[in-house]
């Protein structure tokens, strides 16, 4: 380990070396810092949450202002080159990008330690108002080059999926010098993608150490993506302090079901089939804390650096090779806990469709407050022109009794009619408040499109995706560029809030379908009858009719 770390110390130092005499002396010189961290979190449904996090800080680095087309080049050590230049040429302020396949579980899995875990492609990005480009045209611009950088779908999100709604994603900070422009939010997401290895390789090119080295050596492909939940994401701020880039994988791994004997025992090679033998040299720290499980009786190994009763700590360049293990020694068989054990978040939602009819149906969406105080919260609908709400028709129930005093601010876009002859999605934003220990059912009737034949995607009989709700904290108040400026949990004597965001599940809504088979069934039967009638005019035509002499 100590020969290949010594050769990539190197090859990394005369990289630093040769990049800042091949640029321009009159740059300013950034500081740049590199930072990994994994958190390790057991569950008591056997599972194991890991959470890597990669943060970059370009230092004294601030967006590029529209406004000021001569801006001077950024020049990266660090920092990835790619994205940077993404970010410079589109003058994005804050960028967030999330590619993730499954449902999160929030109350067997609790709150995720990267918030975006909505399913499919999730981007958003604030950008500030004004320029020769307008924030449209940017954002048209940003969403096809991250797509050919991450190889993903995100062309699709065009203006039928784009909505604004700044309450539920608002900006988190802003350099001084430009917290006087008007800001712009623009806010997608495509349920129906799917993130993979092709996502995951240039994912992990945007690091300084790439896969080699530091904890993106756990990452490995086959695993990673055998989890009963994976996610990729990737999340820019701009503040007082610099340009801060963090890349985020998280996933839910089963060590009991890997397992042949039925046991949670697990280690970095049970889980990743990898352990960490070199360590990157240009990380400024490189930590691993793994939490301590509610159940005792475990064991690990190696010795933490430093413990306490909540979580462990560990250095992987105190090590040469690190390969973390716990194990239960007096647990011999694993018993799943029950299904009737309590959430492990206070609030759970479900959001379902109901209605057989094609052209009609109800979204019924039911709030469990498990908690002993009321829990406000806002919620976030937004839907394409698939779908369309009857805002009349929504009713807000506790005990089957209408409480309409628990709904408030309630703000509803229709789908409007575009230039392109298409139509943009609705938006349905309400800030609800749930009692203690209290069910709160919302439901609004809600019509289904009727799509041209040649709207409808190759496997129409699936049916469309809808995407996730969201809920979101409504704590924090926010000034006219929707920063947030303070995050008190308490709510007006309404109880508390939710501390991030929360998705639902996805829905499969079935549309008017026309059936396809006909067409093929119209090609086959006239390609027949003009196969017997060309063929029979052909043969009277060129056959020559003679006698023919049979000898005896």
């Amino acid at each position: 380990m100590a020969k290949r770390t010594a050769l990539l110390v190197s090859v990394l130092a005369i990289s630093l070396l040769v990049v800042p005499a091949i640029t321009d002396a009159t740059q300013p010189v950034l500081e740049e810092q590199y930072h990994e961290k994994l958190t390790i979190r057991p569950l008591t449904d056997g599972k194991v949450v890991t959470a890597f996090t990669f943060t970059t800080l370009l230092a004294g680095a601030s967006p590029r202002d529209p406004y000021n087309s001569e801006n001077s080049a950024q020049h990266y050590t660090l920092f990835p080159l790619t994205l940077g230049q993404i970010l410079r040429e589109y003058s994005v302020t804050e960028l967030h990008l999330s590619l993730n396949a499954g449902k999160w579980n929030y109350d067997r899995w609790g709150y995720a330690d990267h918030p975006s875990v909505g399913t499919g492609a999730e981007l958003w990005a604030w950008m500030v108002d004004g320029g020769p480009l307008s924030v449209d045209e940017r954002w048209m611009g940003l969403r096809n080059a991250l797509a050919g950088l991450f190889c993903a779908s995100l062309g699709s999100l065009d203006d039928r999926r784009t909505s604004s709604p700044a309450s539920a994603f608002p900006l988190s900070s802003v350099p001084l010098h430009q917290q006087s422009l008007p800001y712009a939010l623009r806010f997608a997401i495509l349920p129906s993608e799917h993130v993979c290895t092709e996502n995951l390789t240039p994912f992990l090119k945007l690091l300084p150490c790439k896969s080699r080295a530091g904890l993106a050596k756990l990452l490995n492909p086959q695993r990673l993506f055998d989890a009963d939940w994976h996610g990729l994401g990737v999340h820019v701020r701009s503040s007082a302090a610099g340009v801060e880039l963090s890349l985020g994988v998280q996933a839910v791994l089963d060590p009991v079901r890997q397992s042949r004997g039925n046991r949670r025992d697990w280690s970095f090679g049970s889980l990743f089939d990898r352990n960490i033998d070199m360590s990157c040299p240009v990380a400024s720290s490189s930590t691993i804390h793994l939490l301590a499980p509610d159940v005792g009786g475990y064991e690990l190994s190696p010795e933490p650096m430093s413990k306490n009763d909540t979580v462990s700590i560990y250095n992987p360049n105190s090590y040469d090779t690190l390969d973390i293990a716990m194990s239960w020694p007096e647990e011999h068989n694993f018993q799943y806990p029950l299904s009737s054990s309590a959430p492990q978040t206070p609030l759970s939602i479900r959001r379902t469709l109901y209605g057989s009819s094609q052209t009609s149906g109800i979204l019924f969406v039911s709030f469990s407050n498990n908690d002993h105080v009321p829990i406000t919260v806002g919620y976030l609908e937004t839907l394409p022109a698939l779908v369309t709400l009857w805002m009349h028709t929504m009713k807000v129930e506790v005990c089957d009794i209408t409480r309409n005093d628990l709904v408030s601010d309630i703000i509803y876009h229709p789908p409007l009619l575009l230039s392109n002859v298409h139509h943009g999605p609705s938006m349905l934003q309400v800030t609800l408040t749930i009692p203690a220990k209290s069910t709160l059912r919302l439901s609004i009737d809600l019509n289904k499109a009727f799509l041209k034949y040649t709207e409808h995607p190759p496997d129409a009989m699936r049916g469309w995706d809808l995407p996730p709700a969201v809920l979101f904290p409504v704590t924090a108040w926010e000034d006219h560029a929707g920063i947030q400026t303070d995050m008190n949990m308490s709510w007006g004597g309404r109880g508390q809030t939710v501390p991030q965001r929360m998705y639902t599940s996805t829905l499969l809504v079935d549309l008017p379908t026309p059936d396809f088979s006909m067409p093929y069934n119209v090609i086959i039967l006239s390609c027949t009858l003009l196969t017997l009638i060309f063929g029979s005019i052909f043969n009277l035509l060129t056959r020559k009719w003679v006698i023919v002499q049979i000898e005896k």
